[in-house]
């Protein structure tokens, strides 16, 4: 699990929620029509802005992203990939038949290779398997993103119809106090939701999304260069770059200089 996601929501909700203890009543910023026109509008903006068969699929998998850390970790791919390449070298392709890989898009990809499939064909599946899959996961940060862009939207829009309650009851002023509370709220809960949750977590998502693209990139490469029975050291200097620390650096050749 990203920790980091869960501790930054709490300690800024903590810090929020803190200050407001410190100046007044937790009671004071809870009001049902604000919280009805922020979240109920930004609800109602985000199903107009995308499919409703998208929309509860790119949400769960927008929130597993940001709250877990990837499964496809680059190195495991890239020493399996290794491992592999070494395989074919000694027993060629049908040498892969029994191996067990635990990545399904390695895996259907070196079930093609064993298949008898040319590169060409290979790298084509596989890239496309691949693109679906970063689509999903970049339609969720895009919902993220959508949503912090309405929020504060509805917030002024609350905000709108707070003044305009208030002044057409300027001549009774037990009305004013409740306008004022849909005027100032609906800024606050729209400013909340956008940069303590949505925002945030659409940034977080375009991050991993990108570390995602760059380790099924690395897969889709494994997959090829394995297919053309590259050698292991050919093959380190095209997958090496993928991993986030570069290209691995062969300890006993460094010692021995």
């Amino acid at each position: 699990m990203d920790i980091a996601t869960l501790i930054g929501i709490i300690a800024g909700m903590a810090v929020i929620v803190g200050a407001i203890f410190m100046g007044g009543s937790l009671t004071a910023f809870v009001d049902v029509p604000s919280i009805m026109v922020v979240f109920g509008g930004t609800a109602a903006a985000t199903l107009i802005k995308f499919p409703m068969r998208d929309v509860m699929k790119s949400m769960k998998t927008g929130i597993a992203i940001a709250f877990k850390n990837p499964k496809e970790d680059p190195q495991s791919i890239y020493d399996k990939a290794m491992e592999l390449s070494a395989l074919v070298r000694k027993n060629g392709l049908l040498g892969l038949e029994s191996v067990e890989i635990e990545n399904e898009v390695m895996k259907r990809g070196i079930r093609m290779c064993v298949d008898g499939h040319n590169g060409d064909v290979v790298r084509s599946s596989v890239s496309a398997e691949v693109a679906k899959s970063i689509q999903r996961d970049e339609l969720g940060e895009l919902m993220f993103r959508g949503i912090g862009d309405t929020a504060p939207a509805f917030g002024m829009i609350g905000t709108l119809v707070g003044l305009v309650q208030m002044l057409a009851n300027l001549s009774d002023p037990a009305a004013i106090g409740p306008a004022m509370a849909i005027a100032m709220l609906t800024t606050f809960y729209g400013a909340v939701l956008a940069n303590l949750i949505a925002i945030p977590i659409a940034d977080k998502l375009a991050l991993k999304v990108e570390q995602l693209r760059n380790t099924k990139e690395l897969i889709v490469e494994s997959v090829v260069q394995i297919q053309a029975s590259q050698s292991p050291m050919v093959m380190k200097e095209i997958l090496g770059p993928y991993l986030p620390g570069g290209i691995p650096v062969d300890t006993e050749a460094a010692e021995g200089a």
